[in-house]
């Protein structure tokens, strides 16, 4: 049973944003349906009363990308303080805004720094901006994994978030990467469409996979430095939003991403790491887009950050 002074929150339609997919429908309500405790949650999936699309949903259901989920009226518990946003925290993200209009702002988010609380974290960037602008209605666009640097998109409302989600189900945004992968690349400009298909191994961990009952997937690598045999620097175009999809892609072309403990190569890591990489070599460089209903263009770039450049610098130098 809820405390007393829990809050009634009315029906509300939430979309599953692009690289969402793939979760488990329940999963997702304990994110949405902060305070419900767990057992309702299944409750209300026994009762019907959760849909997707307009149909019943399963407690074993995964979500599509895209997918309408009506939650039903709950009472959600009051949300825990867990305490007051760290100031130093506070400043790291309001250095991290690198674009703001009337719609969007845009974040340079750091590595390390998680999207949002959840596993432990408290605060996430959302929550810190949510802290920061407690009169706005912020919510995430789209998300960057805890590792990756760079551009986040954070919308400024309900109108500007559909809009933006409906130009991401539609590939009218343009992503681009940069991506250190190892060895050298010799295929020239080279789009890989390869499905790909989410699976869960021992532990819960997620493990994404080239399948051919995968999802569609694309992404279009591009040279942009070579470090003789070890290394090549790439700018890498992503055509859909799946989870891990560079990641895979990048290993599946076997050019996995420097630093990454999932789906690269231990050696390529660790000679990395003696090079100073302390992290995944992944940074969400640029998007791009135009508003539908003014026309207005948008483009906003992060520069790779200090510490990925040390790394190239230190390649350059081996090099020569």
């Amino acid at each position: 049973m809820l405390p007393p002074e829990a809050a009634p929150v009315a029906v509300r339609h939430v979309s599953v944003g692009p690289g969402e997919g793939g979760q488990r429908i329940d999963n997702f309500l304990l994110r949405e349906l902060k305070g419900v405790p767990r057992s309702h949650i299944y409750r209300l999936l026994r009762r019907g009363e959760v849909r997707v699309n307009g149909r019943r949903a399963k407690p074993e259901q995964r979500l599509e990308d895209g997918d309408d989920v009506r939650l039903p009226p709950v009472r959600v518990a009051a949300p825990e303080t867990p305490g007051r946003v760290p100031d130093a925290l506070r400043a790291e993200v309001r250095a991290a805004v690198i674009h703001e209009d009337e719609r969007i702002l845009a974040l340079d988010k750091p590595s390390g720094l998680a999207v949002h609380g959840g596993s432990g974290l408290s605060f996430g960037a959302i929550e810190v901006l949510r802290a920061d602008r407690p009169d706005s209605e912020l919510e995430l666009v789209h998300r960057l994994d805890r590792d990756t640097s760079g551009v986040l998109i954070v919308a400024k409302d309900r109108g500007s978030l559909r809009m933006m989600h409906a130009l991401l189900r539609d590939g009218a945004v343009e992503k681009t990467y940069l991506a250190l992968l190892k060895g050298r690349w010799t295929l020239g400009k080279k789009r890989i469409d390869a499905p790909l298909k989410t699976n869960l191994r021992q532990g819960g961990e997620r493990v994404v996979k080239v399948h051919v009952e995968g999802k569609d997937a694309a992404s279009t690598f591009k040279p942009v430095g070579s470090f003789g045999q070890q290394a090549t620097l790439m700018e890498v175009e992503i055509h859909t939003g799946r989870t891990h999809q560079i990641r895979v892609h990048a290993a599946y072309a076997g050019h996995p991403i420097a630093g990454d403990d999932k789906y690269g190569e231990r050696d390529f890591n660790l000679s990395m790491r003696e090079l100073g990489l302390r992290r995944m070599f992944l940074h969400a460089h640029a998007l791009a887009f135009t508003w539908p209903d003014t026309g207005r263009k948008c483009r906003i770039t992060a520069a790779l950050p200090a510490d990925l450049s040390a790394v190239v610098e230190r390649l350059e130098k081996k090099r020569r």
